[in-house]
């Protein structure tokens, strides 16, 4: 009878620490939507859908970019394009996101860039209307804008 109650109390004595450590866990930023998608142009280098993907941690945050409309024009070995992605924030000004982060690609591939880091408040909210992505690919610049708010609508940070 004795080891039955010493179980139950370990038991309940390990319950007890796992609720009290749940409460005093930091509590995770969201981001919210976590995607998003917009219709950019990059000029002669093309253009078209893209998608925007946003996590947040506290301050930091980050978004990669992946388009299947806007194609590597040579093979790009990984972490070789220098971004910087421009955000519009609806309280003014802009936020920017920047890094030398993206997968190897073959020439004619999907476009991807990021995740990009950067520095976000509580409440920002960020779009890509009013902003840029500027890729720099052996020392060409390509810019890429886009004439529509992304949808289904800024990123808003917690």
């Amino acid at each position: 009878m004795r080891g039955k109650r010493s179980a139950t109390g370990a038991a309940m004595a390990v319950g007890a620490l796992a609720v009290t450590g749940l409460a005093f866990a930091p509590t995770a930023a969201a981001v919210t939507p976590t995607t998003a998608t917009v219709t950019a142009s990059c000029g002669i280098f093309g253009g078209g859908a893209a998608t925007l993907t946003a996590t947040q941690t506290g301050t930091s945050a980050t978004i990669t970019l992946t388009s299947t409309a806007i194609t590597a024009p040579l093979a790009l070995s990984a972490n070789s394009i220098t971004s910087t992605l421009t955000m519009a924030k609806a309280s003014g000004g802009t936020t920017v996101f920047s890094g030398t982060v993206n997968p190897a690609m073959a020439t004619g591939a999907a476009v991807t860039v990021g995740p990009l880091p950067g520095t976000v408040a509580s409440g920002d909210s960020l779009d890509f209307y009013g902003g840029s992505l500027k890729m720099v690919i052996f020392g060409v610049t390509v810019t890429c804008t886009t004439v529509a708010k992304q949808s289904p609508g800024p990123f808003v940070f917690d």
